[in-house]
């Protein structure tokens, strides 16, 4: 859109005109840089508010799983059982099923990538659960390839006596090498 100027100003008054509306035009391009200033740093202040919502909803939902597992698995009654593995050419481990007396308390089948973290040294966490004191048994079958690539089966039993406290149980699958057959071996942590 193009602006007329009436004829009749003078020189001086067509030198003030243009130097109002120059004015006129900075201070509007000023303010609006100012309010475009006042916005991204309003932006960037909601941007810090989310972050730091986020991060406390993080920390607040870790205290809310640790409460909560304090509440459902109190360290009197506390049973954890574990799964480690130290194995090269004797067994590939395909699922293992537990029994805690007489009941089926878990069932899992492994993804190569699972395995593979065992393989590297990974623990995994099986079971989880409360007993009373007392004498328990546990049951841990394994199913896999066995030597010679052939289907394995094998179970383990552990009676163990449940205190007051938790009980953790780690089963652990190795090599032996004298027989060339993996070994399936328990161990209780106090």
């Amino acid at each position: 859109m193009k602006t007329t100027v009436p004829r009749r100003l003078p020189r001086r008054g067509w030198q003030l005109f243009a130097a109002s509306a120059l004015l006129i035009l900075c201070a509007a391009l000023l303010g609006n840089r100012a309010d475009a200033t006042e916005a991204a740093a309003g932006v960037r202040t909601v941007d810090q508010d989310v972050q730091a919502l986020k991060k406390e909803l993080v920390d607040l939902n870790r205290d809310l799983f640790r409460l909560e597992e304090e509440l459902l698995y109190p360290a009197s009654t506390q049973v954890a059982v574990f799964l480690s593995l130290n194995v090269g050419t004797f067994f590939a481990l395909d699922s293992v099923r537990l029994e805690l007396d007489g009941k089926e308390v878990s069932n899992y089948l492994y993804t190569e990538r699972e395995v593979a973290a065992l393989h590297r040294g990974g623990v995994q966490k099986l079971y989880l659960g409360n007993l009373k004191a007392g004498e328990h048994e546990l049951v841990a079958v394994f199913t896999g390839k066995g030597p010679h690539d052939r289907d394995y089966r094998r179970g383990t039993t552990v009676k163990f006596e449940k205190a007051i406290g938790a009980k953790y149980v780690e089963l652990r699958i190795t090599d032996r090498d004298s027989a060339l057959q993996p070994e399936f071996a328990v161990r209780q942590w106090e």
